[in-house]
């Protein structure tokens, strides 16, 4: 199916087990603006991070028991750290040491739990 027709937030994960390559930097590049402001990649290029503020601890830690919920769905999981208002999400696919579509569906599904 054609990325322009589907959105990211309406596929789903593929099981990864290191038998592919990290997506190229051209794709990263093109991947990344389908996400929200305040996704960037990280220095090493290995990782998309987010870094998101809410009102109190009670708002923060449902955020964060959502994501936990996406990443049980779709079978990938992001590096979470948080404190009472703030959270940071980080995705990789640590089976190809960088980055797989797999990153992008899930971080636009975290998008999709913040709203436009």
């Amino acid at each position: 199916m054609n990325d322009e027709i589907v959105t990211l937030a309406s596929k789903r994960c593929r099981p990864c087990e290191g038998d592919l390559p990290p997506l190229a930097t051209e794709r990263v590049l093109a991947l990344l603006p389908q996400l929200q402001p305040g996704w960037h990649l990280s220095e090493d290029g290995r990782r998309i991070e987010r870094q998101m503020r809410f009102r109190n601890y009670y708002q923060t830690s449902a955020f964060i028991n959502a994501v936990i919920w996406i990443a049980h769905q779709e079978d990938h999981h992001p590096d979470i750290s948080f404190g009472y208002n703030e959270a940071h999400i980080a995705y990789t696919t640590h089976a190809i040491g960088g980055l797989s579509e797999n990153d992008f569906i899930c971080a636009a599904k975290v998008d999709a739990l913040l709203g436009p």
